[in-house]
């Protein structure tokens, strides 16, 4: 089984009770709302990486104002000839700040389309987990920084 890693930056940027989504676009073409944000080049920093991320996504000009937390997850994927893949995500969570630049759509990305959307409509958007445990991070902005719905270290 092949062992990945994935390492990428997000940001939860809150204004006027809204928060900025992106529509990421699967492979078999399922679209669900996400943090805009994404993986590391490698030898960047992450703090490079969420600014370029929300550039590319939503052509917002953007500042990092916190370090919300860090999110792990992992998951076995299928891989071609009938090989696995063990996958593991980690991500980086930032509070953003949104400092210049005008609302747009990603071209040939991930994703598809950016939008504002009031923090109460959130649940009824088709999204990615990603979007739940930023916005758990950024109300409880834990000390550890780690969403309480992520699991436990406990027995």
């Amino acid at each position: 089984m092949n062992k990945e890693l994935r390492v990428a930056a997000y940001a939860v940027c809150v204004r006027d009770e809204q928060i900025l989504l992106a529509r990421w676009v699967a492979r078999d073409g399922t679209r669900k709302w996400t943090l805009p944000g994404g993986g590391m080049d490698h030898g960047e920093d992450p703090l490079d990486t969420v600014v370029r991320e929300v550039t590319e996504e939503t052509g917002y000009r953007s500042e990092m104002t916190a370090l919300l937390g860090l999110d792990s997850v992992r998951r076995r994927y299928p891989r071609r000839l009938g090989a696995f893949a063990d996958f593991q995500g980690l991500r980086i969570v930032y509070e953003g700040r949104i400092t210049g630049g005008e609302l747009r759509n990603e071209v040939d990305g991930s994703t598809d389309l950016a939008a504002w959307h009031p923090l109460t409509a959130v649940p009824g958007l088709e999204r990615v987990e990603l979007v739940d445990v930023g916005l758990e991070l950024w109300h409880s902005r834990p000390a550890l920084g780690r969403a309480a719905q992520r699991g436990s270290t406990t027995t």
